[in-house]
């Protein structure tokens, strides 16, 4: 089989404005995709409505052009792409992977199973919606097996998926689609070869592996990269109230970016484009630490 060329990407929600997290995620995507001679592109995941902060979309392209990053391709908004998600559902649920479910999260949280990522669905749903009941949202049916991944940057990552997860929403009770179905049908359909994104999402993996295998989506490879948090163990995030990266101050936080991601630049190097050309010329992925950054 012939490699595809590489093909990254960054993809930010406009919950709320870029901070130091989303800055070290963006460098290290960047540069993993430059020093591969590979490509860059943006995606907006803007598909909670609910909890968007307006202004938030320009806000975040402001800022990256601020910052010297370059994409290729289109860029992506997720508001435009209802039709594919459409048609991704219309699929799982044919080949017999989706099904409805009536069950609300009192339901699910009074079944006491807990994971790694919060409640496990109980499969209440899985054969059937109960009588006198009508389907609130889609899952999609896990397999009782292990699903492992080796990340580049984290090592072996292991899940059993019905045991750990369960099976998965894929359009929520209150109409929008699910983040799991949008990402991977947003990787697919763009081509993504290569997947480098903050070390959070590494639990998400082998669900979105699984879907992925379910749409019939060609192989990929993923880097977790480290995530800051605060001295509370917390991740630094628009929950956590970390204030947004300055736009005034771009040498200093780059500086910051790559000093975290293992990758000090010399005193000598001064300007923002002289910072981008020193990393692009140094970047290694072994330099970078796999653990949690803890700020002061």
């Amino acid at each position: 089989m012939v490699p595809r060329p590489y093909r990254g990407r960054f993809a930010p929600s406009p919950t709320g404005l870029l901070h130091a997290g989303s800055l070290s995620t963006a460098v290290g995507s960047y540069l993993e995709a430059w020093v591969h001679g590979g490509e860059w592109w943006l995606r907006i995941e803007d598909l909670d409505p609910p909890r968007e902060m307006a202004g938030a979309a320009d806000a975040i392209l402001r800022t990256l052009d601020a910052f010297g990053f370059e994409w290729q391709g289109e860029l992506a908004w997720q508001h435009d792409r209802h039709e594919l998600y459409r048609a991704a559902l219309a699929q799982l649920m044919a080949q017999g992977h989706a099904y409805g479910c009536a069950c609300t999260r009192k339901e699910i949280a009074a079944a006491g199973l807990r994971g790694p990522d919060g409640m496990v669905y109980p499969g209440t749903c899985r054969h059937g919606v109960a009588a006198g009941r009508e389907a609130r949202a889609w899952r999609l049916r896990v397999p009782d097996a292990e699903l492992a991944f080796d990340d580049r940057l984290q090592g072996r990552y292991a899940q059993q998926l019905q045991r750990d997860i369960g099976d998965v929403v894929l359009l929520r009770a209150d109409g929008f689609w699910a983040y799991q179905l949008a990402v991977v049908v947003d990787d697919i359909a763009q081509g993504m070869t290569d997947i480098v994104r903050g070390a959070d999402l590494l639990v998400s993996t082998p669900r979105q592996l699984w879907l992925r295998q379910c749409l019939g989506g060609e192989p990929v490879t993923h880097c977790h990269l480290p995530v800051l948090t605060n001295a509370a163990g917390e991740k630094l995030s628009k929950q956590t109230l970390a204030p947004a990266i300055d736009a005034a101050n771009v040498v200093l936080q780059l500086r910051q970016a790559l000093a975290w991601l293992g990758h000090p630049v010399p005193a000598d190097v001064q300007t923002r484009d002289e910072i981008w050309q020193w990393a692009r010329q140094n970047w290694q992925l072994g330099r970078v630490p796999a653990g949690p950054i803890v700020l002061a």
